[in-house]
């Protein structure tokens, strides 16, 4: 489990540096608030400048730029991939791989209504691999939500992830020397993945 962080943080920041260098939503937003206004030019498409969100912004904050959830705003770093969102991608599916992914949680909980106490779930089933899909996509729409990322950098950022915590456990699963079966788990989208020494 140790192991997957450290590789998908890399990853990430060979994406974000040497790949892609996208653009922050916050620093994109400056680009479309200085075209609008006329402090520059930029190739924006006129479907963002038409849109109704950058209208509601403006009618809201009185400028084009895009509201923080951060009061220092975004990181300096480019956008793509999100790498909180890449160790989340190699934490669940290593996590998956170790543990019974199709286990029903038993007796599950959720917040009451005015958020003070907790009280029995009453939905569909929830099970070991639901949740921890659940927990790698809440982390990336709540990185969108802040406003510091898109959301292909979350979406993505989880494929990555998950591709380096697959090539860790195929190295992995070379390295018992007792009978080893191998990891079987779902991908995020709902691939099923087996790794064996054999395979």
């Amino acid at each position: 489990m140790s192991r997957a962080p450290i590789p998908g943080y890399r990853a990430a920041w060979w994406q974000k540096w040497l790949v892609h260098r996208r653009v922050r939503p916050e620093a994109f937003g400056g680009r479309i608030h200085n075209l609008i206004t006329g402090a520059a030019k930029y190739p924006i498409h006129t479907d963002v400048l038409n849109s109704a969100a950058l209208k509601a912004v403006f009618s809201t904050k009185g400028s084009y730029l895009l509201p923080q959830a951060y009061p220092v705003g975004s990181p300096l770093h480019p956008s793509y991939p999100a790498s909180h969102v890449v160790t989340a991608g190699a934490g669940i599916t290593v996590l998956k791989a170790l543990f019974n992914e199709s286990f029903v949680i038993p007796t599950p909980v959720t917040p009451s209504d005015d958020g003070q106490s907790l009280v029995p779930y009453t939905g569909a089933s929830l099970t070991v691999g639901g949740e921890l899909n659940k927990l790698a996509s809440n982390i990336a729409m709540g990185r969108d939500a802040a406003g510091v990322h898109y959301r292909s950098d979350g979406v993505e950022g989880i494929k990555l992830g998950e591709a380096i915590a697959i090539s860790i456990l195929r190295d992995t699963a070379t390295l018992y020397d007792e009978v080893f079966p191998g990891f079987s788990f779902t991908k995020y989208d709902g691939t099923p993945v087996t790794i064996c020494p054999e395979c």
